[in-house]
This record gives structure tokens, C-alpha cells and sequence, in this order.
């Protein structure tokens, strides 16, 4: 199991489009894909369990993933919550 921590950049957050693709990308690995901010957690490659979360730009999360592709999981996500737009 592999976790990182880091900070949204994105402009937008985690809302509508930036959501979609955020969601399209976790749906593309076999890991287990979990999003965690403070004491809640949710399936990263749920639409709805996403967009309750309200993730906005300045928010702190945790990428965590189990499986056989997890480095590459949490490397790409990450890289997708620090562009500014993505």
C-alpha cells in the first residue's frame, strides 16, 4: 500500500470536468484507489464519492493505493491534483 499526501492545486478543484477526468484516470489502473480528506474516505473511482468530498484548490488529501499498479497510480493522480489545470 503506497500513500501520499499533498495539496490540490488545481484551480477548480475536484468539481465537474476536473472530477470526470480525475475519476477517468483512476478507473484506467487494477489498484484499489482510495481519496482521504482529514477522517473521510472514499473510492477514488466513484463519481458521486468523489464530487461529496468537495475538494477544493488549497485542499489537503491523502492518494492512497493497493495493488499491482499502485506507484504508478498515486504518481499519476498526484501529478494530475498539483497541475493547475488539467
Amino acid at each position: 500500500m503506497i500513500t501520499k499526501e499533498l495539496v490540490v492545486k488545481c484551480e477548480s478543484g475536484l468539481y465537474n470536468r476536473q472530477a470526470t477526468y480525475f475519476i477517468q484516470k483512476a478507473n484506467e489502473f487494477k489498484s484499489s484507489i482510495w481519496l482521504a480528506v482529514e477522517d473521510h474516505k472514499i473510492n477514488a473511482k466513484s463519481l458521486l464519492g468523489v464530487l461529496s468530498m468537495g475538494v477544493n484548490k488549497g485542499t489537503s488529501v491523502s492518494l492512497i493505493a493497493e495493488g499491482p499498479d499502485e506507484a504508478e497510480a498515486v504518481e499519476a493522480l498526484s501529478d494530475m491534483l498539483q497541475k493547475e489545470v488539467f
